[in-house]
């Protein structure tokens, strides 16, 4: 009877762990599942691991990631590689009406825009509630026309996109523009400021000349009539000279002749 009992036991605790490697199996995704075979297979047939498991692995998302355009072209759609079929298959299931955007970088004048999901469009995300996608804001909502610049596939593109947003994101939205117009106003003012100081400068720098030509001249003046006061004295001090002559001259005469 112990024998037979520890038989029924054995094959018990077997069915058991079959049963659970089984449910194990099951709960697992198609890569969880090969991977498992494969150490499972190493394990108990293999000397070493295979090399192969030390490989990076390219899973699905990563195909999304690399392959995704935020607006496809035609020649996008005629590649018919599976990575293409999946990003088309992907790209399908948006709705691209409205965006959403992340305005955690607003100040550096980065928002990253993206198309809604159909989870979103169903609560009404990026419509009828603001499109910031950390605000959840419903009054207050206005509709924008934002020409969207980005980087995509080694390529610089531009698209224009509808997002909705409240005055406060509207703020974020228009942060930096708002920015660089101020400081053109600021250089523009001191631009103003400073020409207005070089031409009040000048306008004085000129005055000063004015004066000392002006005061140049009356010393030529004075000094000119300076001048001819002194010739004529010369002049009227030679005359009464020769007077003087003439007269000791007419003495000297007279006195040879008596």
């Amino acid at each position: 009877m112990s024998s037979l009992g520890s038989l029924k036991s054995q094959i018990f605790d077997r069915e058991e762990r079959k049963q659970q490697y089984q449910a194990h199996i099951r709960g697992l995704n198609a890569y969880d599942r090969h991977k498992k075979f494969v150490d499972d297979y190493v394990t108990f047939y293999g000397k070493e691991r295979s090399a192969q498991a030390n490989l990076p692995v390219k899973t699905d998302q990563d195909t999304l990631r690399e392959g995704y355009r935020f607006i496809r072209t035609e020649e996008d759609d005629m590649d018919s590689s599976w990575e293409q079929r999946l990003v088309k298959r992907y790209y399908a299931k948006l709705f691209k009406e409205y965006c959403i955007a992340d305005m955690t970088k607003y100040k550096s004048g980065k928002i990253g825009l993206r198309w809604r999901t159909e989870k979103e469009v169903i609560s009404g995300k990026g419509q009828f509630m603001c499109g910031n996608k950390h605000c959840d804001e419903t009054d207050g909502l206005a509709s924008y026309e934002v020409n969207f610049s980005y980087f995509e596939a080694g390529e610089n593109k531009q698209a224009l996109v509808k997002l909705v947003t409240c005055e406060r994101c509207a703020d974020k939205l228009h942060y930096k523009k708002r920015k660089e117009k101020e400081l053109m106003d600021r250089k523009e003012e001191e631009k103003s400021v400073k020409l207005a100081n070089s031409e009040s400068k000048r306008k004085r720098d000129q005055s000063g000349i004015d004066d000392d030509t002006d005061c140049g001249c009356e010393e030529r003046e004075a000094s000119t009539r300076k001048g001819k006061k002194a010739s004529s004295s010369r002049a009227k001090h030679k005359t009464d000279d020769d007077d003087d002559d003439d007269e000791k001259f007419d003495e000297f005469l007279q006195g040879m002749f008596p």
